[in-house]
């Protein structure tokens, strides 16, 4: 008897061992990549599903619904997100049967050989000079149903892209609020929706755009996930060692202010310019290569954020190429990983395999504290009002096994310690 109950326990334990690990793997951040085209001289679609599987990416987000790019995809084993533009939402909002012919054209005419994951429904909509706010969460609700109606609703999800625009308060993070005129007409039904369908908010954000604003406030190495002091949340106690995490906290607090505490973020787009003008602070290579690179094993080691350790912070980089047709200073033409040559403007690590084959990379030294003046970062409790995450502009589209996180990780080893020494 005592036998028996030995060896239920062992294999209780076991089991619990490894349905940990499982979970701790399956739940790793993933890195994508967005597949603009604002270009005339970029690689064929054929080209670029080569380019991006030779490079361990097996995400991509669109901003549209090319049937040459979703054909090139077909097979290839990478999940795309496509785009419904912002001009069209107002068309599938009106009528249920404009949303039904939308989603038979676009998305069940290529599955299942492409992998369509996501439809993002607008992108940037509170940013637009056209306002069409109002037919976010319809156009929303719409091609929902229309999915259902194809019985696409259990691999396809619906979203959209929010700026950080859309934050009234972002700073401390812990008291990120959305703007007062969004919150009950479009956030918390939004919110609502991606509860009730299963799906996760999608968001843009760019450290980048806050520190050339803010240079005499922000590090650069706080922007780029270098070593330095951090900056403290005095309402919460959380410590924050780079601003890309801080501008995702101020994003889930203003979700659960309004009742949503528990739904995950994508980041949809972020990056860094390997080039700019004058008076672009912080546009260059080498810090582009810094900013993408850590960001990478960022969120490849599933630490998630000081308010969300345990989240998975899937994150799709902006861009794949340099477009030489966008609008808008040098910074906007240079957000590209990749030359149209299809050679890479800088060298870093993509994918999780890449991640754990590279040597360790060289850290420059913190540059300064995060604030300027004499005071430790460490006891700070306030930032000036420049610094408020909210001021980020966000560029708009109108233009293998990861590490597991150490709490799990942990868990896994002592429980395996136990039942090895039963």
């Amino acid at each position: 008897m005592v036998m028996g109950s030995r060896r239920m326990t062992n294999s209780m334990l076991f089991g619990i061992a490894v349905a940990l690990a499982v979970a701790a793997c399956a739940g790793a951040g993933s890195v994508g990549v967005n597949y603009g085209r604002v270009a005339d001289n970029l690689p064929s679609a054929l080209k670029v599903v080569k380019l991006v599987t030779s490079q361990g990416i097996d995400r991509v987000k669109l901003y549209d619904t090319d049937p040459a790019v979703l054909r090139a995809f077909s097979g290839s084993g990478v999940k795309v997100t496509v785009a419904l533009p912002n001009e069209q939402l107002v068309f599938v909002s009106r009528r249920l049967s404009n949303a039904y012919a939308w989603v038979k054209q676009n998305v069940a005419a290529y599955v299942p050989a492409t992998q369509i994951a996501a439809v993002a429904v607008g992108n940037e909509v509170f940013v637009g000079a056209k306002n069409v706010t109002s037919y976010l969460v319809p156009a929303m609700n719409n091609i929902y149903k229309a999915l259902v109606f194809y019985k696409l609703q259990g691999t396809v999800k619906v979203s959209s892209p929010l700026a950080l625009s859309a934050l009234q308060t972002s700073y401390p993070p812990s008291s990120g609020a959305f703007r007062s005129e969004l919150t009950g007409s479009v956030m918390r039904p939004m919110l609502d929706f991606l509860n009730q369908t299963g799906s996760y908010l999608m968001v843009n954000v760019y450290p980048y755009f806050a520190y050339k604003d803010n240079v005499a406030v922000i590090s650069l190495d706080y922007a780029l996930f270098r070593p330095n002091a951090g900056v403290r949340d005095s309402a919460s106690g959380l410590l924050y060692k780079n601003l890309f995490d801080a501008q995702l906290d101020a994003v889930f607090a203003a979700m659960a202010a309004l009742g949503h505490k528990n739904l995950d973020i994508v980041v949809t787009e972020t990056g860094w310019p390997s080039k700019g003008d004058e008076d672009e602070t912080g546009a260059s290579r080498n810090n582009a290569a810094a900013y993408n690179g850590n960001l990478v094993k960022h969120v490849i080691s599933n630490s998630g954020t000081p308010m969300k350790p345990n989240a998975s912070l899937d994150t799709y980089l902006f861009a794949l190429f340099n477009e030489n047709k966008k609008p808008g200073p040098t910074s906007e033409r240079n957000f590209g990983l990749f030359y149209p040559t299809e050679a890479k403007v800088y060298d870093i690590a993509l994918s999780a395999k890449e991640v754990k084959n590279s040597p360790p990379s060289a850290q420059a030294p913190a540059s300064r504290p995060f604030f300027s003046g004499s005071t430790p970062v460490a006891t700070q409790n306030t930032v000036p009002p420049a610094a408020d995450a909210s001021t980020a502009y966000s560029p708009s589209s109108s233009r293998g096994s990861a590490t597991t996180p150490r709490r799990s990780f942990s868990i896994v080893v002592a429980l395996i310690f136990v039942y090895l020494a039963l």
